[in-house]
């Protein structure tokens, strides 16, 4: 297994082999993600709603996203991390922009950050770029706009919609990024992107046309609750089993099953001698 780069990436949108990324925040989970030979990891500012309960990712910051980041880092050795940059991390200007994004990679190790926005932050990448720092650009429906959308919905419905998602990923591309994640984006319109694009397309309820795709690990192993998301196939419910394995250890240890002698340390106690004159000392 070979360590993936943005040299290995971009080599397989061009022999046309398809990417996997999904999201992780943590070093357990990310040994797994790196055993299984996932190609990307992207530590996400979802993790605002997943690990912490917010009903959106805006309350994330730089430093949580930095102590979620190096975490996993940690736990890779071949997996490509990416690390996002949280809501008024980098809206303010390129500079406070490359500031972050700097920080971010020296504090986390990581290979790349990400921002939303397209023509708006082309900017902000083209100096964090020129920095040497790879950037992920992600259009379409952008999380930390949802305020804006008015809720969770699809982009780039309708001619002057679809042209503006368009124009946004050329954009992005010229500014300088590596790739560009396109969230709930039409299928044909992302095919489109992706033929003309020469950078790296991801899709997250964008369709197979995408040179990669992205989950949320929770959804995808049904760890996020009833409510699954259009896009979303669970490939496990490691949630349920979850649920029955707690429950069972909640029973044992009521019942005072757990733990049995071969979950103790019986070999190195002391004699019961010494005990009772321990027991008489005291």
């Amino acid at each position: 297994m070979s360590k993936n780069t943005v040299a290995t990436l971009a080599a397989m949108k061009k022999n046309g082999e398809k990417i996997s990324q999904v999201t992780c925040y943590d070093y357990s989970t990310a040994r797994l993600v790196d055993a299984a030979g996932i190609n990307m990891i992207l530590v996400g500012d979802s993790l605002g709603m997943v690990m912490q309960g917010y009903k959106d990712t805006l309350p994330v910051t730089v430093d949580e996203m930095i102590v979620y980041g190096r975490s996993v880092v940690r736990g890779c050795e071949n997996t490509f991390v990416c690390v996002d940059m949280p809501f008024m991390s980098y809206q303010i200007s390129p500079e406070q922009a490359l500031q972050n994004a700097g920080r971010i990679m020296k504090e986390t190790g990581c290979s790349a950050v990400k921002l939303e926005g397209g023509k708006d932050i082309a900017p902000a990448i083209r100096l964090i770029t020129n920095a040497g720092i790879p950037v992920v650009a992600h259009i379409g429906m952008t999380p930390q706009s949802v305020n804006a959308f008015g809720g969770f919905k699809v982009q780039g419905k309708g001619e002057a919609n679809a042209r503006r998602v368009l124009e946004d990923a050329l954009a992005v591309q010229e500014a300088g990024a590596f790739a560009v994640t396109l969230e709930c984006v039409p299928p044909k319109l992302a095919a489109l992107i992706t033929k003309k694009l020469d950078i790296i397309t991801i899709g997250i309820g964008a369709s197979s046309c995408c040179d990669a795709q992205v989950l949320v690990y929770q959804d995808m192993l049904g760890m996020s609750g009833d409510y699954v998301p259009k896009f979303v196939k669970r490939f496990a419910n490691v949630g349920e089993q979850m649920k029955e394995a707690f429950k069972a250890y909640d029973a044992e240890v009521k019942a005072g099953t757990f733990p049995t002698p071969e979950q103790t340390y019986a070999k190195s106690d002391c004699s019961d001698e010494f005990l009772e004159k321990l027991d008489a000392e005291y």
